[in-house]
Order: structure tokens, then C-alpha cells, then sequence
């Protein structure tokens, strides 16, 4: 990758800063207050951790001129007891009016998933925002749909005793899925549960860590979605779904890549007015 890097001797206070943080090693620098150096500037991933760490504006970098970097307002940020506050409030909340979410607030929810890290900053991740009633009723019977067939599968009297021994796990799962094929029979969506909106966030095919960067997104979102008042919930059904029919949804919703986390949306029907413990957290020390 050709990349234009360098940097500004003249308000170079040569802190060592961009050294520290480069992941790449592209900077150098002798000793403390020494000039800092550019090598192999074409091994750079193009994160920004040296632009957004310069004090004074010395790193060039191609690809973030001046209108592309922000300051940071450290006194607009929430506290820790803050945040740990909405760690400890967020809940998948399945009670959903049928007001749709708001477009700003969609918005927003898109912005902080996007703003997830990548690995190797590759920034592969992308997302399909679904709110057309017709296409989220698509994605609900895909999914039952797809359920069915697994349970067919399952309990085919030729094939269960090869899929216990290879599969065995997936049994525990029939009474669900039973449960969630005929509640949809019945017209009852156990699926999206009413959702206004749908948020699936994927890959192109073959991203190594695919999986990792779509959930590092999600809970981004997730927790946006919690400070907006917006409810949500994490999409596993729909994933799973997605998982076991190759490419089906996909290629339903014309989506060129794989589908790795989701999330259904809606506006509160109530919110939970309080937050309970959870087990003991494990934690080793070494």
C-alpha cells in the first residue's frame, strides 16, 4: 500500500509518542528528544493511533488530513461509574412498541458499531439496516424455515443414530426450535419479536477474523442502543439460521459476504426500572 508519512521537523516537540504507539514500528527514534525517523512507511495499516496521538499536529499522514482529525473533549466523556452504570442497565429487552426507531438514533447506532476496532485494522466490517415490515417478515420465515429443516434432519429415523454421535448436542435444541415453528404456525413471531428494525453486520467471505470484528461492532451498537432508549436484542437465532443455510440469507437479502451478529431493534414498550447481579464473576489472577 502506497502511503504518504511524514514528519514536520519544525513543530516536532519529539515526545516518542507515535514511536510508542505504532503498531507497525514505522517510527523511530535514537534516544529520548532524538528526531523521530519514517521506515517502511508502506507497512503501515492506517489506524491513526500516530495522528491521534501527536500533540502538536506533526504526523503527515495521506490518508488523515487535517479535516479527518478531531480533538478530544475528555470532559464530555462518561465516568467510570457512568459507564459502569450502563453496562449494568443494558438488557435484551424483547417488549417492543410499533413505533419505528428514530433515524438519528439509527444513525448513531450504525456510527458507534463502525467505530469498533478491526483486527489489523482491515475495517472489512459492514452493515445492513433492515426496516422494510415485508423484508423483516422475510427474515423471520427464512429462519423458522431453516429450523425446520434441521429438525427434520434431527429426527429422520435414518439418519439420527450417525447425527447423535456426530452432532449429539444439537437434540438439546428440538424442544426451541418445536416451540418456535409452531408459535410462528400459530402467528406469533418468536424470532424478531415485533422488531421495527434490524441491524446485521458481516464480512466478506474469508476474513480471517470475521466473527471477532462483527461482534466487537455489535456490542458498540448494543450499548448505544441502551444509552438512546432504544430496546434491542442480539440476533442468535437469525445467526444461527444464517450459519446453518450457507449463504441463504445472504443471498435473500443481497448481502456479498457472511452474516456474523445481528441485532433487532425497537422502542420500548417499558423499561426495566432496575439491574440484578449476576453470578460471581470467575477471575484468575497469574
Amino acid at each position: 500500500m502506497e502511503v504518504s508519512l511524514s514528519i514536520d521537523d519544525a513543530t516536532c516537540i519529539r515526545c516518542g509518542r507515535c514511536v510508542r504507539v505504532c503498531p507497525s514500528v514505522i517510527f523511530t527514534q535514537a534516544a529520548p528528544k532524538r528526531p523521530i525517523g519514517v521506515q517502511h512507511p508502506n507497512t503501515c495499516i492506517v489506524c491513526g493511533h500516530c495522528v491521534a496521538a501527536c500533540p502538536t499536529g506533526s504526523v503527515r499522514h495521506g490518508d488523515f488530513p487535517e479535516e479527518k482529525v478531531h480533538p478530544v473533549d475528555r470532559g464530555g466523556l462518561p465516568s467510570p461509574e457512568q459507564m459502569l452504570a450502563l453496562c449494568r442497565s443494558r438488557r435484551s429487552n424483547r417488549a417492543f412498541t410499533s413505533s419505528p426507531v428514530p433515524e438519528r438514533a439509527l444513525g448513531m447506532i450504525v456510527e458507534a458499531a463502525h467505530r469498533a476496532p478491526t483486527a489489523s485494522n482491515l475495517q472489512q466490517v459492514a452493515f445492513t439496516l433492515v426496516t422494510d415490515p415485508d423484508t423483516l417478515r422475510r427474515i423471520t420465515a427464512f429462519t423458522v424455515e431453516t429450523f425446520a429443516s434441521v429438525v427434520r434432519k434431527l429426527e429422520n429415523p435414518l439418519l439420527k443414530p450417525l447425527l447423535k454421535v456426530f452432532v449429539g448436542g444439537a437434540y438439546r435444541y428440538l424442544p426451541n426450535f418445536h416451540r418456535l415453528i409452531g408459535e410462528y404456525g400459530e402467528g406469533r413471531d418468536l424470532i424478531l419479536r415485533g422488531a421495527t428494525a434490524v441491524l446485521l453486520i458481516h464480512t466478506p467471505d474469508g476474513s480471517r477474523f470475521g466473527c471477532q470484528d462483527s461482534n466487537l461492532a455489535y456490542q458498540n451498537a448494543s450499548l448505544m442502543a441502551e444509552s438512546l432508549g432504544v430496546s434491542q436484542f442480539y440476533t442468535g437465532f437469525v445467526c444461527s439460521a444464517a450459519g446453518q443455510a450457507g449463504h441463504g440469507l445472504e443471498k435473500l437479502l443481497g448481502i456479498d459476504g457472511k452474516i456474523h451478529a445481528g441485532m433487532a431493534m425497537g422502542m420500548p414498550a417499558f423499561r426495566f426500572p432496575n439491574y440484578v447481579d449476576r453470578r460471581e464473576v470467575e477471575l484468575r489472577r497469574l
